[in-house]
């Protein structure tokens, strides 16, 4: 059974255009209602989360229509992180968790992703029976087995609390100055909270939502503010979260960035160190930089590969039974404290390396060289398909034969935006420039 509209994170898109109508919503609520609603008993329950966009009101209520159309007695949190639904999905003994959010990307855009009872992201099967059910006629709840709907007051407390406990009992953050960046999205309050209770220092940036400032111009996607008010304020440190905090990246008391890459090297060094690093592998996708691999290698350990997106970081993960993956995005996966990315956690985690080690963050950022990586996108438009061009197939294979041995070429389609992404790695920066520069005057030309 294939998908047509789910993507690598649920489904998304531009808010009131398809599928991001409240139309939509609402019989994609519907539907999976019915699919975890397939014993039809009551009782069963769903929790919703949403960041901060302006189109998230319209999204919520469209789900919880559909959702209690079926039966489902839903669970509103409010604007929560993405982990924190993961977490509370399975806290409250809830059928399902959903969040809205389109992650990083601007407020004009919105998504929609699914977790199961789990805590843990729905697999791709799940979400081809969701669309199963969509396609056809739904069957709705008799009139007195409609569902319920309530506002859940402490949910964000409850995840906060849980936050904490991710470090070790004692562990205090006191003496570190951390500039916290939530990008006016779905963890302003949430971030800066636990920080201040842990001791630490907190300068917040990005804590002021208004519905159509999410992303702009802070986050783990845009860093030069963050940057900035880490020298102004002789900050220890910076933590940059994205719009629904499942991403992190750190900034060093220069205001220099560490990618995903970085703190996954430093976390697996640490936790093999301890004898805590399951298997001494470590899961991450093929945009992983080749400098990390080499690391690893240096260390004994392994890195095992995945297509790009954390949901399949996470299933290899769960496969063998792994607790450290991520992205070079910033996606940091620890099954030990999370289902999913967690930003806010993992930040945690790089100022515990602070406090246990006692060095700077800039000497921990730097965990390996990476080798010279270029990443280039080029935009298509509905009803294009430029990869299937000749001169662009044959521009490929050129590519990749003059990178045999020297680095290597990734080209592939974005699962969340309609994107050609081009990317390569070559020890030879001039090489490395003229490959990605003609891949994208090829794809260009097709379009």
């Amino acid at each position: 059974m294939s998908r047509k509209l789910f993507g690598t994170d649920g489904v998304r898109g531009q808010a009131n255009t398809w599928p991001m109508t409240a139309e939509m919503a609402l019989k994609l609520g519907a539907a999976a209602g019915r699919y975890f609603r397939q014993d039809g008993l009551n009782g069963h329950r769903v929790v919703i989360g949403k960041d901060t966009r302006l189109s998230c009101y319209m999204l919520e209520n469209a789900l919880t229509a559909g959702l209690t159309s079926t039966g489902m007695n839903v669970l509103l949190l409010g604007p929560v992180p993405t982990p924190a639904v993961g977490f509370l999905t399975r806290s409250m003994r809830a059928d399902v968790g959903i969040m809205i959010s389109a992650s990083h990307n601007p407020a004009t855009d919105n998504g929609i992703k699914f977790f199961g009872p789990d805590g843990f992201k729905l697999s791709d099967e799940a979400e081809a029976e969701i669309e199963a059910i969509l396609a056809g006629e739904c069957q709705l709840a008799a009139p007195l087995e409609i569902g319920r709907a309530k506002r859940i007051d402490d949910g964000l407390g409850r995840y906060v609390e849980y936050a904490k406990t991710t470090l070790p009992r004692g562990a205090s953050l006191r003496g570190l100055k951390v500039v916290i960046d939530c990008a006016n999205g779905a963890a302003y309050k949430a971030a800066p909270e636990v920080l201040w209770e842990l001791g630490a220092e907190v300068i917040p940036v990005g804590v002021s939502p208004n519905g159509t400032n999410i992303n702009q111009g802070v986050g783990s996607t845009h860093p030069k503010t963050a940057a900035e008010t880490v020298v102004a304020h002789g900050a220890d440190i910076g933590i940059c979260l994205d719009g629904d905090a499942d991403r992190v990246i750190i900034l060093d008391e220069h205001g220099q960035v560490a990618d995903g890459d970085q703190i996954m090297a430093l976390f697996a060094s640490r936790w093999a160190a301890e004898e805590r690093l399951n298997d001494g592998t470590l899961v991450a996708t093929v945009m992983s930089n080749l400098g990390l691999e080499r690391f690893l290698q240096g260390q004994g350990l392994t890195l095992e590969r995945t297509a790009v997106g954390d949901r399949y970081v996470v299933e290899k993960m769960r496969q063998r039974g792994l607790n450290l993956g991520g992205e070079q995005s910033g996606h940091i996966v620890m099954t030990d404290y999370a289902t999913t990315g967690d930003g806010l956690i993992a930040g945690l985690q790089f100022l515990l390396a602070m406090a246990e080690t006692g060095k700077p963050a800039s000497a921990l950022i730097r965990q390996f060289e990476p080798v010279p990586q270029k990443l280039q996108n080029v935009r298509y438009g509905a009803g294009q398909a430029p990869m299937e061009a000749d001169p662009v197939k044959a521009a490929i294979r050129d590519a990749e034969a003059r990178l045999t041995g020297r680095g290597r070429l990734l080209i592939r389609k974005s699962g969340t935006e309609p994107l050609v992404r081009v990317m390569a790695e070559c020890e030879d920066p001039a090489l490395l420039d003229e490959i990605v520069a003609g891949l994208v005057r090829e794809i260009e030309a097709a379009l």
